[in-house]
């Protein structure tokens, strides 16, 4: 399939740039494949469309403020957006996209703060890889310093309410650098009502990269290389699927990325407990074996993404439901409105 085939043209003033103002009080498309049927609703009646037998997996990872700012040694400006922390020979290191006037080179520091300074040792693919040169871990400097990385197309700085509001309340595992938006939509008092219609729950974890935001630069998708981020399946939701399986209830998904993490645990036909890299790509004619539903915001014309919800509820009809959604005025993207999607299968 070609790239083109998942193309839609989105008027700008749909993309959200803000929150709304509560978190339930997003709008929610719910839809159904198999009938070719969607309902408009709030996100708050999400729990009238959720049935006692189900489960719902959420991904509980917790977004670092990973957009920095300084200078470089020679008094240049630097701004670094890091995409992964992790640790070399005992040392804290991270990967890194920089933005700066002269790509630093090897050895040269990236001065953030006072008492926060790093080194450019290497590349790794398209990441800077760089070195903590200070006093501390590398995770609590990023939290102390950094500010939150909102994506590129929301074209402003971040404000201190986005410290809240682009994390999940459920937020845990520190090691984004871009939330799963899926779960933006639940305050406490939603899970609450969600859990006392007997719907349980359990979380994964997908570390979400800034990769996630790297367009497909290929025409044939079958060329196209995800890139690679940590996740891990718990054997608790791997005991709470079966149960689900049992009682005849349905595994929903919050977000894309937990899709993506029960998937690449199911790589066998069954799911297991696991954890690692994962790079799967998910595009029309996959068959999904752990997931029945799918809760998700809009995204992005010609993304990884779209291909992926295309492959759960058909490709011309999720371009036709994205057209409808343009249509109502729906807010896309990360602090967009969502949609619960029943797998077309």
């Amino acid at each position: 399939m070609l790239k083109q085939d998942f193309k839609f043209d989105l008027p700008k003033e749909l993309i959200a740039d803000q929150p709304a103002e509560n978190r339930t009080d997003s709008r929610l498309l719910v839809i159904d494949p198999q009938k070719e049927q969607t309902v408009h609703r709030h996100f708050h009646q999400l729990v009238d469309f959720i049935e006692p037998n189900d489960c719902l997996i959420f991904n509980n990872t917790r977004v670092i403020p990973a957009r920095l700012k300084g200078v470089k040694e020679s008094g240049g400006s630097v701004e670094v957006l890091i995409e992964r922390v992790k640790q070399q020979d005992g040392v804290d290191i991270c990967l890194a996209q920089l933005r700066a006037s002269n790509t630093p080179k090897a050895g040269a520091k990236v001065i953030l703060s006072d008492d926060f300074i790093m080194e450019v040792i290497g590349r790794e693919s398209s990441f800077f890889v760089l070195k903590n040169c200070s006093k501390g871990s590398l995770l609590n400097l990023i939290e102390e310093h950094g500010q939150m990385p909102l994506p590129p197309y929301i074209e402003r700085a971040a404000e201190e309410s986005d410290n809240a509001r682009y994390q999940t309340v459920y937020a845990d595992k520190l090691g984004a650098v871009a939330a799963p938006t899926a779960g933006l939509h639940f305050d406490q008092d939603l899970l609450d009502k969600i859990a006392d219609k007997g719907v349980s729950h359990d979380f994964v974890t997908l570390h979400v990269g800034a990769g996630t935001f790297s367009p497909v630069r290929v025409d044939d998708i079958s060329d196209h290389q995800m890139h690679s981020e940590w996740f891990s399946v718990p054997q608790s939701v791997v005991d709470l699927i079966e149960t689900t399986r049992e009682k005849g209830g349905r595994v929903i998904a919050v977000g894309t990325t937990s899709v993506r993490c029960l998937e690449s645990a199911s790589v066998s036909g069954e799911i297991a407990e696991m954890s690692g890299e994962t790079d799967i790509f998910i595009t029309p004619g996959y068959r999904f074996k752990s997931v029945d539903a799918l809760i998700t915001n809009f995204h992005l014309s010609e993304s990884t993404l779209m291909m992926l919800v295309s492959a759960f509820a058909g490709r011309e009809f999720m371009l036709s439901v994205y057209q409808q959604a343009i249509e109502q005025c729906y807010r896309f993207f990360s602090y967009g409105d969502a949609m619960l999607i029943e797998n077309k299968l």
